[in-house]
């Protein structure tokens, strides 16, 4: 084992900028990869919460991510997510790389949401006002990662205890209650919309987003949970990772469906859109539910582990 490198959460930041996690994933989705052909994770209940395993394979890696997920640990302080990226030669299986799974999960998150939506964000010529559903690492790492790509005009954060959110978070951004006047009037004016929380109902009423605006939904990957309006889907073009992985997991999709909002057959996928084989319509809404995929955490992993091979960080 002494040849195997072990990447902790500082190391994962240092290592990888938020930009260049949304470039690692473009440039797998144009080297030819497609999501569809994604190994499904496994997603199994203990008494905790749940454990997930998440392996995925292309190039010359094969990555496999372990993560617990505890709903019980925020009472400890602890994070609600803990996990390990472990990372192997795809020629030989020898153990390459031990990466911190939360620090990797962090990153590659809302890389993914820009990524999926990258091309569609030309569509704000001016400084973009952000409002974000969450103040955790979810909610934090998004505002990073549009920063990287945007030019931000305000960031606010909507939480539902604005007496609990920390320095690190109104460093970014500022900090309203959820349901406030104040929160929806940030909502009605945003470009970008952010959804990063562990709710099961939905956050705030469709008519509250202005047609035009991107919304990007990350908060689940329960087929029984939302943090979207169904009304909402019903007026937007929606992006999803992959449709099956989006039709087994993705309650905002899910459930939009059963209510008869939204048709499977008008969903199209974030490597249609990176690619340039979708061009959406720049006067309508725009959604991005992602649930999250194996083949994302590989895709930033390997760019972080050859990154630091390199010497470069």
């Amino acid at each position: 084992m002494d040849d195997v490198s072990y990447l902790d959460a500082e190391a994962v930041f240092a290592a990888l900028s938020p930009a260049e996690a949304v470039s690692a994933l473009r440039e797998t989705l144009a080297g030819g990869f497609d999501p569809s052909d994604d190994i499904p994770r496994t997603v199994t209940d203990i008494s905790a919460g749940n454990m997930i395993f998440m392996p995925s394979e292309f190039g010359q890696w094969v990555g496999v991510k372990l993560v617990g997920v505890s709903t019980g640990n925020a009472e400890r302080g602890l994070p609600r997510i803990l996990g390990q990226y472990l990372m192997y030669e795809a020629s030989t299986l020898r153990l390459r790389t031990v990466i911190d799974g939360a620090a990797l999960t962090t990153l590659r998150t809302p890389a993914v949401s820009v990524a999926a939506v990258l091309p569609a964000l030309s569509r704000f010529p001016d400084p973009v006002k952000v409002v974000i559903f969450g103040a955790g690492p979810q909610g934090i790492g998004h505002a990073d990662t549009i920063r990287a790509e945007l030019d931000v005009a305000e960031a606010v954060f909507v939480v539902r205890s604005p007496d609990r959110v920390g320095d690190e978070v109104r460093d970014r951004g500022r900090v309203l209650a959820a349901g406030s006047e104040e929160a929806n009037e940030a909502l009605r004016d945003a470009d970008i919309v952010v959804a990063a929380t562990t709710a099961r109902t939905p956050l705030f009423d469709a008519d509250l987003v202005r047609p035009g605006a991107v919304v990007l939904a990350c908060g689940s990957h329960d087929p029984h949970a939302r943090e979207l309006p169904a009304e909402l889907f019903a007026r937007s073009e929606v992006v999803v990772e992959d449709l099956d992985t989006a039709l087994r997991e993705a309650g905002d999709v899910v459930l939009a469906i059963t209510d008869g909002a939204l048709d499977a057959d008008t969903i199209v996928t974030m490597k249609q859109v990176s690619t340039g084989e979708v061009t959406l319509d720049a006067d309508r809404t725009l959604i991005f539910k992602g649930s999250g995929m194996s083949w994302e955490d590989l895709a930033v992993a390997a760019k972080l582990v050859e990154t630091v091979d390199r010497g470069e960080r």
